[in-house]
């Protein structure tokens, strides 16, 4: 992809960009007139994305890195910050939602996990922070799960992830919010729309039409209200999911 003309605009950073829920968000943040810049370890698994946000009218840039590698994020911020403009919010939106019994469950695997849907964040939001508390605001947000929350049976890496997430993100809200960085966690219960759910799940899927799963539009809407909240008012956890969700 090529590289972007420095331009001094709001930039909204989505780590985990997908095809769903990151990919709706990126969309969302640039309809609000931000720059948007998404990441996955594959750059040109980008390229529809930042195309329909450009031709929607918005701006958007994609960058492949690897969240888990503490220079490829430091390098990543930095580039951000030089070429694009400063970054005012964090999306960290990476998943690793992968079953194993823990019978079976390896070290590696078990290692991987956490890296991928814990020590990224920490790296991703620690880099943006050090930037947003020296301009005196932005706004960081995680994506959580029912993992974050509870573990379920075949799922203890994610489980322990996605909790140690939670943990981190309520760290960082304690310490961040007097210096005006409003970080928040969200935990999508629930299936979402996307092609896994529909090819893997049918039956689940077919509740779509009753508003059974969550859109990745409509979870995008309750990203970009967290980050304009007023501060007399911010909100640390949401929870989102489908009124036929058991909870």
């Amino acid at each position: 992809m090529t590289t972007p003309e420095p331009t001094g605009a709001k930039v909204a950073l989505v780590i985990g960009a997908g095809d769903a829920t990151g990919g709706a968000i990126a969309r969302r943040f640039a309809a609000g007139g931000y720059t948007a810049c998404v990441t996955r370890r594959d750059a040109a698994k980008l390229e529809a994305l930042v195309e329909s946000i450009r031709a929607a009218g918005g701006t958007a840039h994609g960058y492949g890195s690897d969240a888990r590698r503490e220079e490829e994020v430091v390098a990543l911020v930095e580039r951000i910050e030089r070429e694009v403009g400063p970054i005012e919010v964090l999306v960290f939106n990476i998943g690793a939602n992968v079953p194993s019994s823990i019978l079976e469950e390896t070290a590696r695997k078990y290692h991987k996990i956490w890296e991928m849907a814990c020590f990224s964040g920490f790296l991703n939001a620690r880099e943006v922070a050090r930037r947003m508390v020296a301009r005196g605001r932005g706004t960081i947000l995680f994506t959580g799960a029912t993992a974050s929350l509870r573990g379920s049976a075949h799922f203890a890496a994610f489980a322990g992830a996605k909790a140690a997430l939670r943990a981190l993100a309520q760290s960082m809200a304690r310490e961040l919010g007097p210096k005006n960085i409003h970080v928040a966690h969200v935990v999508v219960d629930g299936a979402i729309d996307t092609e896994f759910i529909r090819t893997n799940f049918p039956e689940r899927y077919a509740s779509k039409a009753d508003d059974g799963i969550l859109g990745p539009e409509h979870i995008a809407e309750n990203y970009w209200h967290l980050h304009a909240q007023p501060r007399d008012a911010w909100t640390f956890e949401l929870d989102l999911r489908p009124w036929n969700e058991r909870w």
